[in-house]
């Protein structure tokens, strides 16, 4: 988790009554809302509301949200070229899942329209990938700019609006995941702090920077995701109407270009990269960098079998090394069961240089992939055949 942050007015003590001026409200106090994960037992962050935030007018139902696989009659690598897909829908509704499997969700989204209503995961951490676009989340944690290559770390159940400049079409990349998404435990000191030498530190990861209070009595509708199920919960009064907050748990960013690469005499394997993790799965970033410094050293991946993992790159920014044929916008999936490497003629290409300038998204996998028909309309069939020389 982030650290620890406080914004705007706060009680003494946890659970004492937040007392504001006579009159203002009905029962004299501020309404606490606990926010917790795993139960009660980790994280958690406790916010100070005008209204009690329970109050709902009308719960509908409000379809679902399907996935259509791709047949797979063979294992195999593939090469999806997202780059070319057309915006539609908002930040929600315009979201295109490409790869799923029990602990992660991995879609594109080009939105085409302002977010339409309030938005809530009931059901998972999301990881928004900036790829383009930059704008403001806002939620009862308050307003969080965003900007190019920022992650935007999104914890299950926040009520949010994304809202994006005018001048760029906004691109995502869209992770969700079934479990919370956390720093790595082997950067973190026994004290809880990022230890000296992790790839980045506090000073990187930007919470809220300001705090927002709502006060309006008026219907707003909130759709909730909920695995595939879509509920539109329609409150009472405006849900951002917090007058403070303090905790672990919140939206937050970090940029991948705040990455510090940790690099050697020779090919540092990706684990060096990681930048988050959840059960199931690692997110890791490739961002530029200097490369081996050894006189024979291979600067270009080695070949390798995922023997257990199935390993997803989306490629963002700048020349890749080890690949032909990729673009901004491009996916590689290497699955389990099946080597890859670096494609003829780049390890030879790589000899004289001296850093890279690529930046690349990796998410890694400890469950299969399955493709969406999305995803299969975006392959390049002939991608298994280009180790060939």
């Amino acid at each position: 988790m982030p650290p620890y942050r406080r914004m705007g007015s706060l009680p003494r003590k946890r659970h004492i009554a937040h007392r504001h001026e006579p009159g203002y409200r009905n029962e004299g106090i501020y309404y606490e809302e606990v926010v917790t994960t795993a139960g009660f037992g980790r994280a958690y962050s406790i916010v100070y509301h005008l209204r009690p935030p329970t109050r709902v007018r009308r719960v509908e139902p409000a379809g679902r949200w399907n996935l259509e696989f791709a047949e797979e009659p063979m294992l195999r690598h593939h090469h999806l070229k997202s780059g070319a897909m057309k915006s539609s829908g908002d930040a929600v509704t315009g979201r295109v899942p490409l790869m799923v499997n029990a602990d992660v969700s991995i879609a594109r989204c080009r939105p085409a329209q302002p977010q339409a209503e309030l938005y809530r995961n009931a059901a998972a951490d999301e990881v928004l990938f900036v790829h383009k676009g930059r704008g403001t989340l806002t939620s009862m944690f308050g307003v969080l700019p965003f900007k190019p290559y920022d992650y935007i770390v999104i914890p299950h159940c926040t009520t949010y609006r994304l809202d994006f400049d005018a001048d760029i079409q906004p691109d995502l990349l869209v992770v969700e995941a079934a479990n919370s998404v956390m720093i790595p435990p082997r950067y973190l000191n026994p004290d809880g702090q990022l230890r000296l030498g992790a790839p980045y530190s506090e000073r990187d990861l930007h919470g809220p920077s300001e705090t927002i209070t709502i006060d309006r009595e008026e219907e707003v509708s909130v759709l909730i995701k909920d695995g595939s199920r879509l509920t539109r919960y329609v409150l009472a009064q405006h849900p951002f109407d917090g007058v403070g907050w303090d905790g672990f748990v919140y939206p937050f960013t970090f940029n991948a270009d705040d990455f510090e690469p940790i690099t050697g005499t020779i090919h540092q394997p990706p684990p060096v990269q990681q930048t988050f993790e959840a059960e199931g799965f690692v997110i890791c970033t490739f961002a530029p960098r200097m490369l081996d410094t050894h006189p024979e050293a291979i600067k270009v991946p080695y070949a390798h079998s995922n023997v257990q993992a199935d390993e997803v790159l989306y490629y963002v920014r700048g020349q890749f090394g080890s690949r032909r044929g990729v673009e901004e916008g491009s996916f590689t999936l290497h699955p389990h069961g099946i080597p890859h490497g670096p494609h003829p003629g780049t390890i030879v290409a790589s000899r004289s240089m001296t850093h890279t300038d690529e930046l690349a998204v990796m998410i890694d996998t400890m469950r299969p992939l399955r493709l969406t028909r999305q995803a299969s309309d975006m392959d390049d069939a002939n991608y298994p055949y280009s180790w060939l020389e």
